[in-house]
């Protein structure tokens, strides 16, 4: 489903600078594991100069290789230069990244700018936003000034970019008119409730992406957590319409009883939580 560049493959499965500092100078916090996904960022500095970099994150493949491409940009880097590098800068060092998955770029922003006002003093570690604006995305925990700051920054133009880059309306779709709302303040555009690529399912009520992203919310905090337990773990390969294509590994890969998992708790999984016609089958 997503075209991923072999540097975002490269950076997923051989992530660099993975890990902790214990006496950083700057830690930033962003996401929750509530919404799927979570970064936080660690920054060492001397005389200026960010000299290390690390980062621990609960996410998707795209998530994993956009804070591990922030630690290659930033070590080095005087920290007035490492302040100015955006979610773009994040993307076009990766070759790109699917629109879909721009919102992990934007987290992977989001990070420095709490890690950097953390070792100025301006900012506790731990990203609790005291937001004054207006939460839009209920699911997500997504504020207006977010969302309003993402459309100008990467001008946005369709409510559906707004989700790419967010992922507010990737959940139950009740604030897309709000979103619409947002967008042509800030535009001063018309633009559609309704995402303009892609039909919505209408027994879920919900669009593509928002499905999409349901999907990925289901894995990472009901199916996933599961089979770490036992040793195991999960990933997903590909989603076209009622059919999710997922891969297994570490303990569960090759097990004997891997079709009973795919259908006993992947599947029904799926199919309790987003859509009773999906199907689930193995690939690799």
């Amino acid at each position: 489903m997503w075209e991923y560049t072999d540097t975002v493959k490269d950076h997923f499965l051989n992530p660099r600078n993975a890990g902790k500092i214990e006496d950083a100078d700057g830690v930033g916090e962003v996401g929750s594991l509530a919404c799927g996904d979570a970064l936080t960022l660690y920054i060492k500095v001397d005389e200026g100069i960010i000299t290390d970099a690390k980062f621990q994150t609960f996410g998707c493949a795209s998530a994993i290789a956009s804070s591990s491409a922030l630690t290659e940009l930033l070590i080095g880097k005087p920290v007035e230069v490492a302040e100015k590098l955006t979610n773009k800068d994040i993307a076009e060092y990766l070759g790109g990244l699917p629109r879909e998955k721009m919102h992990c770029s934007v987290m992977g922003q989001e990070a420095l700018e709490q890690a950097i006002k953390n070792m100025r003093g301006e900012a506790p570690s731990k990203a609790e936003h005291s937001h004054e604006g207006e939460l839009i995305c209920e699911c997500f925990g997504i504020f207006d000034e977010e969302i309003l700051r993402a459309i100008k920054d990467n001008d946005l133009k369709s409510v559906e970019d707004i989700t790419n880059f967010t992922k507010a309306g990737g959940g139950c779709g009740k604030c897309i008119d709000d979103l619409d709302r947002l967008l042509r303040e800030s535009t001063g555009e018309g633009a559609c409730p309704t995402p303009a690529s892609g039909p919505a399912f209408p027994a879920q009520g919900m669009t593509n992406i928002q499905r999409m992203h349901l999907i990925e919310s289901v894995m990472d905090m009901d199916i996933r957590p599961t089979l770490q337990a036992d040793g195991g773990n999960i990933r997903l390969i590909d989603i076209d319409r009622e059919t999710v294509t997922v891969e297994f590994m570490g303990m569960c890969s090759g097990c004997p009883s891997s079709k009973i998992t795919l259908h006993n708790l992947v599947e029904a999984k799926l199919r309790e939580k987003v859509d009773p016609e999906i199907q689930v089958k193995e690939g690799q």
